[in-house]
């Protein structure tokens, strides 16, 4: 009997560690229902930052973060983006902080694929390709911001943070810059604010980044998430009736 016990006992803990467990920036959180709702979109940059400016606003609002890396602008228009992210056009948001670029940017071979059969990246030398060019993307942006004014949200756009050069050649030195124009050009005529992180960063890159990679260290993101909660704070400020 102790032999069974200790059986089933061994199999139910095998089956919790082999259970998927759901990262924390993912986790769905109770709402205060005192406090505004803040909605956090974007790539692995931006998840990054998204615990950090939930702490930041603890106490002044309910920040969710879609569960979920956002991709790019092709991603959030597709059967996997916005249409599952929010469903319903008329949830009640207060703020929806969002971004789009650096995997609009990267390369891409003809089969949508980052590397080939030798593992090589793609990039502009071997028949890669731009995943979302600046003219598409621009299209994009622009139906992404009309989907997200539905919510009446106050809408912060952030830039796309620099590209150094990586070890992943599908991302090339600078690529970021003609799609921050573009971007920002987009927001300023669509009247959302624009969170300006590249310029953030960018003096302080070799301090706040990682060596050859489009990611950060804890620092680095820890800078972001304070300048993305304050802007997220006058946000709230300037939605209050």
């Amino acid at each position: 009997m102790k032999t069974i016990l200790c059986l089933l006992l061994t199999a139910c803990a095998t089956f919790a560690a082999d259970k998927p467990t759901t990262p924390p920036e993912f986790a769905a959180i109770t709402d205060d229902p005192k406090l505004p709702r803040v909605l956090l979109m974007g790539d692995s940059v931006s998840i990054a930052y998204a615990l950090e400016v939930r702490k930041l606003l603890s106490g002044v609002a309910n920040v969710h973060r879609v569960p979920a890396n956002c991709g790019s602008t092709k991603v959030a228009l597709g059967s996997y983006g916005l249409v599952r992210w929010l469903p319903d056009p008329k949830e009640k948001w207060d703020v929806i902080h969002f971004n789009h670029g650096l995997h609009d940017l990267s390369y891409r071979f003809a089969d949508d694929s980052d590397k080939n059969a030798k593992g090589e990246y793609a990039s502009p030398t071997n028949g890669g390709h731009q995943n979302v060019p600046p003219e598409v993307y621009e299209k994009n942006l622009r139906q992404i911001v009309a989907r997200l004014k539905q919510t009446g949200a106050k809408l912060i756009f952030a830039s796309t943070t620099p590209v150094p050069e990586s070890d992943a050649a599908k991302y090339v030195k600078d690529s970021e810059l003609p799609y921050n124009e573009v971007a920002k050009q987009v927001m300023t005529e669509e009247g959302v604010t624009w969170n300006d992180l590249w310029s953030l960063v960018k003096p302080r890159q070799a301090e706040l980044q990682i060596p050859r990679n489009v990611h950060f260290m804890s620092s680095g993101s820890s800078v972001m998430a304070k300048q993305v909660a304050e802007h997220i704070r006058a946000a709230l400020v300037q939605a209050k009736p």
